[in-house]
């Protein structure tokens, strides 16, 4: 079966029914998984857990090692002889070209495969300003940044590229996105490729940014909910170890939920009531204007945070309390052991977390709560380029796709 990934960047990846012994290890890409957690084996260690002839894993890290995924890493202990050679995945053997696009920023990395940043940008870039210049800034400024790190386009694996609306993950084309005009249906994947033709992958920003905050700082964590509180709310949701995008990409869009008390509410969507019409950075803006505060945007609410206004304060715990009136259904309905909140308005201290607890615990069955704990997010603004290159290594480095990586070079 083509993954979702493939068809996005409109290649199929290598022959995935082949018959393969016992224990999955039938290719090389199968047996590269193994050392993908970058611990040093060496032949006879990978033999013992493949159960695979020495002859064959020789063949296959020769192959690897051929490839740059996999390098030299030292020798082990000698029990007489010469001391056999450890191997180990090599991060450093390709690069990653990440940007997170929000509504009025822009963030471009580069990183390796390990999702260690090895170059960044920022840029201040409406993204009402459509998706040609928006996306022909991020290619020429990934250009720029590959020079930078030292590493150029030739060694470009790929381009994960998240966006502030709902996105077809299969096509990487946004699907009416409601503060995007002139994305609607545009094929950001062919876009791109025109200029870098490499495997481009777009996902909502929550989304990679649920993978981000959970592949560097949670790993642990099989039952993970990223909400992102900014401009508009979002959740990412990784059910099981996996992200669950949901039958057509919309899953986790809390900020359309109805909240009670918004009644007479109007949100942009055209609905009332819903918790980006009450909750979001905006939004609260607003609320604190009609209190007679000057306050134009999300940034406003926090500068005045910071100054310890306690309308914005108390204005931000009542957000908090409405996130936590829709998040109370979520943890009944999907039991995640954590729930991390992030964007803009997520990273104000304890305000808004204060009022999210609050509700939560008091709302949510106890044994849904029983073992649940509610964050911050550790990888702040960075959570998105980091998930951005996550959903790239994820791709590049499947074993389908290491295959047809192997295959080219020999």
């Amino acid at each position: 079966m083509t993954s979702t990934a493939s068809r996005a960047q409109g290649r199929e990846p290598a022959d995935a029914t082949a018959t393969e012994p016992a224990g999955g290890f039938g290719r090389a890409g199968d047996l590269f998984q193994l050392l993908r957690d970058g611990k040093p084996r060496t032949r006879a260690e990978l033999a013992l857990t493949t159960g695979l002839a020495r002859s064959t894993i020789a063949s296959r890290i020769d192959a690897l090692m051929l490839s740059g995924l996999v390098g030299p890493a030292g020798e082990a202990s000698s029990s007489g002889g010469r001391p056999p050679s450890r191997f180990a995945f090599n991060p450093s053997a390709r690069s990653i070209l990440a940007a997170d696009i929000g509504a009025t920023h822009v963030i471009v990395a580069v990183t390796d495969l390990a999702g260690t940043i090895l170059a960044e940008r920022r840029l201040s870039l409406e993204v009402s300003e459509g998706p040609e210049l928006v996306l022909g800034r991020v290619v020429e400024e990934g250009k720029l940044l590959l020079a930078e790190a030292g590493v150029g386009t030739a060694h470009l694996a790929g381009i994960g590229i998240g966006l502030p609306g709902p996105v077809e993950h299969a096509t990487g084309k946004p699907v009416k996105p409601p503060i995007m005009p002139g994305w609607d249906g545009f094929d950001v994947v062919r876009y791109v490729q025109r200029s870098l033709a490499v495997p481009v992958l777009v996902d909502n920003d929550v989304n990679i940014m649920a993978l981000g905050e959970r592949n560097a700082y949670w790993p642990e964590q099989e039952n993970f909910l990223f909400v992102k509180v900014a401009t508009g709310i979002g959740a990412g949701i990784i059910s099981s170890g996996t992200l669950q995008r949901g039958a057509d990409g919309t899953a986790g869009d809390l900020g359309h939920v109805r909240v009670p008390r918004g009644d007479t509410v109007l949100c942009r969507c055209g609905n009332y009531g819903c918790l980006e019409a009450l909750a979001s950075g905006p939004a609260v803006a607003g609320e604190l204007r009609a209190q007679g505060l000057t306050a134009q945007k999300g940034s406003d609410v926090l500068g005045l945070v910071n100054q310890g206004n306690p309308q914005a304060i108390q204005a931000l715990r009542q957000a908090g309390r409405d996130v936590g009136d829709v998040l109370a259904t979520v943890v009944n309905l999907l039991n995640p052991s954590l729930i991390v909140i992030g964007g803009s308005m997520g990273q104000t201290g304890d305000h808004l977390m204060a009022g999210v607890r609050e509700v939560v615990y008091r709302r949510s069955l106890p044994l849904a709560t029983s073992h649940l704990r509610i964050a911050s997010s550790m990888a702040g603004d960075q959570a998105a380029v980091l998930g951005a290159s996550q959903m790239v290594t994820q791709h590049v480095l499947s074993p389908s796709v290491v295959e047809a990586t192997l295959q080219a070079v020999g």
